[in-house]
């Protein structure tokens, strides 16, 4: 299957202005042939700790725009959204990263592991449960942004993942722990790893992206730095098994 990350700036707290300049994006991805295609946390209207600005409801806009470019283009899309999740009341919303199918399909998942450095565990729920989903027979994990230094995550998910997604923004101050946490979860896992981060200035601060898609071995396949581009490669559920079988490293984890 052909993956895309496409590595993108936000127009701050503004999601029609973001979704506008992300349709091209879309549309040159797909018509590369990514069945697949990743945008980056809070891809609609960066990492804002405003929620009562930019979350909306399960279904909202910035999710209708991932189902109906899942739709039109015949891929699956993934991107994180701000969404008022929780029950009647609750103060906090979720960081939602929302995979959307071509037939309709919508899964979700909170973010395990709010960024409490910048206060996101105050506006934010930290979710409780995994998610992997076979797209089209290829088993995809996802993840977000801060969850990337959380080994422990992954290895839980290793035996029945392929690939892991992890949409982020992460800041340009410590953009090589995140070139590095990429890495190295894909070379402990044995799996490949599809890191996409945006780029640009928000809030004060600096995103050179970094966005990369890494095999198995812990090879990069693409990466691309400080401006936006479209990040597209073939990834092949058999070569994580025949990885696996050559180098059977995940048997001796206790």
């Amino acid at each position: 299957m052909k993956v895309a990350a496409i590595q993108h700036d936000i127009v701050w707290e503004d999601g029609p202005a973001t979704r506008a300049r992300l349709e091209p994006l879309i549309a040159q991805a797909a018509a590369g042939g990514a069945k697949l295609i990743v945008l980056s946390e809070m891809y609609a209207t960066g990492f804002s700790m405003q929620p009562e600005s930019v979350a909306e409801q399960p279904g909202g806009p910035n999710e209708r725009f991932l189902v109906e470019q899942a739709e039109r283009h015949g891929a699956w899309l993934i991107g994180s959204i701000a969404q008022w999740s929780g029950p009647a009341g609750d103060p906090l919303a979720a960081n939602v990263a929302v995979l959307a199918g071509p037939s309709g399909e919508v899964f979700r998942y909170d973010k395990i592991h709010p960024f409490s450095y910048a206060g996101e565990h105050e506006h934010y729920r930290a979710g409780k449960d995994f998610l992997t989903v076979d797209v089209g027979g290829l088993r995809v994990s996802v993840f977000i942004c801060y969850d990337l230094r959380f080994a422990d995550e992954f290895w839980a998910l290793a035996a029945d993942t392929d690939l892991y997604v992890v949409p982020a923004n992460w800041p340009q101050p410590r953009y090589q722990h995140w070139r590095t946490l990429l890495r190295a979860r894909a070379i402990e896992n044995q799996a490949y790893v599809l890191g996409c981060n945006r780029v640009g200035e928000a809030d004060r601060l600096s995103y050179r992206g970094d966005s990369a898609i890494i095999d198995p071995m812990g090879q990069t396949l693409a990466e691309a730095s400080h401006t936006e581009a479209v990040l597209s490669v073939e990834v092949d559920p058999a070569e994580v098994r025949r990885v696996r079988e050559r180098f059977p490293f995940l048997a001796d984890r206790r």
